[in-house]
């Protein structure tokens, strides 16, 4: 099976050692067991995995998808099978360290084996990765018993996990839900309430599912102070048995995508009998939860920028072998294949260049991650973790947001056929669009990265991002982009000057006007972000390339698709610097009746 299934593998090694070192991690004392051979050994067999058996059983479960008998859900035994041969792979705990059954992987890497698994069967994956965030939940904040008990079974796959945050009338708005929870005698608190698009709240691939749920104590304050996080298993232990817990199944939610998870309505505690753990301190469960979350939110770039990839990889072999028409200007002749036309290869270099982008900040924002954790020195650890929160927003929404435009593309270039399901690409643009809504939507995402991270600790992220980007710019004058480097150094000063003009209106009491253009802000800082990934990418190839590479058509390839991004994409920065700053009012001003 061709290496270029998914995602190149060149591409990957490239991205991994040569642009972003993730081997150097390894001189991290937490990581110092790995090597790169141990990094590409991992990766290996999850990309095998996933292109000769996960792959095949997307399109089978998004035509027999789990459904719903009794009150139960029922999982087809082909999901099943593949959960449970990733579980077999040891792979849910794999990032965690092995005082809790893990190998201490650094996150970029395992971020990166599980894109593999995610182009193959987002669903499939999302049950692991669900589990892997619940687990950490209550390593991080459970006692000694939650973590024997829940965290132990779930790290070894045994039980998986969930997290039902969402109520029906709240939405987004966590600070409004109110499921309660009673404390009594015993310890535990007892559970009431309704949640809503819980994925994977129930189904019967493994014996038991540990829900974390968000709930507010008998007397807690109204808003997000109130709020507390509980450990609620499906089945819970009594006397040394598994009984149920009052935990139940409202509803199946019918998805256009994602159809190998079920998306549930869940009822807790109708009657009477649901045990919940109180996991944190009382009061602080969005504290906690937000752990989880934004560990979520780069997954779901991951998967954004996954579900492009292998949809991008499935264009290009189509348009490499589908005859149509003759070059412009021939007057007969056999028929070209249709890479060979402007505007497919327009199209195809566009995706090309949104994945690329899309996955180098994903992969760079988790190695922060992984520095952040891990590194012994204070201010290191401290720089990382300004980037990690600046740069997550961005993770989570551009590969999401373009991801979608490129499945679109990818459709477009199968022309007719793409329309139909007899061919995959629809069937990718129905799974991508979720991306832009679960765990926060794009216009969430913007009011983050505007609101809080770019304004946080008086812009001090932000000047971590300008000295990163500057040093780009110049090994990017080095190499001889000296354009391109001149373009990228007056674009990060139009976003600077606009975060500044958008601040003021903040600090001077008018936050709803700074943040009345946010989505704007965030497509402008997104485009700047993958400007900047690109230029690395372009600036490595090209040293390789006056090194003396054989690989001339790989390393090319990294400097048109700068290329081509420079010419089409960073001159919207200033057109969106502009929409931000003059700062239209019109939708906001308009009375509801006038819609």
């Amino acid at each position: 099976m061709s290496e270029n299934i998914l995602f190149s593998d060149r591409d990957v090694e490239f991205l991994l050692y040569e642009v972003l070192g993730l081997d150097k991690l390894c001189q991290y004392p937490g990581f110092s067991e790995h090597s790169r051979e141990s990094f590409d050994m991992l990766l290996s067999g999850t990309r095998r995995f996933a292109r000769q058996k996960l792959l095949a059983s997307h399109s089978i479960i998004d035509q027999d998808p789990p459904y719903l008998k009794n009150g139960k859900v029922i999982v087809p035994a082909l999901m099943t099978e593949m959960v449970k041969a990733i579980i077999d792979m040891d792979f849910i705990a794999a990032s965690r360290p092995e005082s809790v059954g893990g190998i201490d992987l650094p996150i970029s890497v395992y971020t990166m084996a599980t894109c593999y698994l995610m182009a193959a069967n987002c669903s499939a994956s999302g049950y692991t990765g669900l589990t892997l965030g619940a687990a950490h939940l209550i390593e991080k904040f459970g006692t000694e018993e939650l973590r024997e008990r829940y965290m132990k079974p779930m790290y070894e796959g045994r039980w998986l996990g969930t997290m039902a945050l969402t109520e029906p009338h709240a939405g987004s708005s966590l600070g409004d839900i109110r499921t309660s929870a009673k404390l009594q005698d015993a310890g535990h608190y007892l559970i009431a309430g309704s949640k809503i698009f819980i994925s994977g709240g129930d189904h019967d691939i493994c014996e038991n599912i540990v829900h974390m749920v968000l709930g507010r104590i008998d007397g807690a304050p109204e808003g997000s102070a109130g709020v507390s996080l509980f450990v609620v298993p499906k089945l819970r232990m009594d006397e040394g048995a598994l009984v149920d817990n009052d935990v139940s199944v409202a509803g199946l939610i019918h998805k256009i995508g994602w159809k190998g998870m079920p998306s549930l309505a869940m009822n807790y505690g109708d009657e009477g009998a649901c045990h919940g753990y109180l996991i944190g301190p009382a009061g602080r469960g969005l504290y906690c939860m937000f752990q989880m979350m934004n560990e979520a939110r780069i997954m779901v770039g991951a998967n954004g920028v996954s579900t492009a990839a292998v949809a991008y990889q499935e264009s290009l072999n189509y348009a490499k072998e589908r005859p149509q028409g003759r070059a412009l200007g021939s007057k007969g002749g056999p028929q070209i294949n249709i890479v060979e036309h402007a505007d497919v290869r327009r199209m195809l270099l566009r995706q090309k260049a949104i994945v690329e982008g899309g996955l180098s900040v994903v992969i760079a924002t988790a190695k922060y991650s992984d520095i952040a954790a891990k590194s012994e020195d204070e201010g290191e650890r401290a720089h990382a973790q300004l980037l990690l929160d600046l740069l997550t927003p961005i993770a989570k929404s551009f590969p999401a947001e373009k991801g979608y435009e490129s499945n679109t593309l990818a459709l477009q270039i199968h022309g007719g056929y793409g329309y139909s399901s007899e061919y995959k690409p629809e069937c990718w643009l129905r799974e991508q669009k979720l991306n832009s809504i679960h765990e926060g939507t794009t216009g969430i995402q913007s009011l983050d990265l505007l609101g809080r991270k770019v304004m946080s600790q008086g812009g001090t992220a932000m000047m971590a991002l300008a000295e990163i980007v500057q040093g780009a710019i110049k090994r990017s004058a080095a190499c001889g982009h000296t354009s391109w480097a001149t373009e990228l150094g007056q674009a990060m000063q139009t976003v600077g000057k606009t975060t500044q003009a958008l601040g003021v209106l903040g600090m001077s009491g008018d936050p709803a006007a700074m943040l009345r253009h946010s989505v704007d802000y965030l497509d402008m800082f997104s485009t700047l972000t993958v400007a900047w990934q690109l230029l690395e990418r372009a600036s490595v190839a090209k040293e390789a390339l006056d090194g003396g590479s054989d690989e001339k058509a790989f390393y090319e390839g990294k400097i048109h698709t700068a290329e081509y991004w420079f010419a089409s994409e960073v001159p919207r920065i200033s057109l969106l610097a502009a929409i931000c700053q003059k700062n239209d009012s019109s939708y906001t001003s308009m009375d509801v009746e006038s819609f």
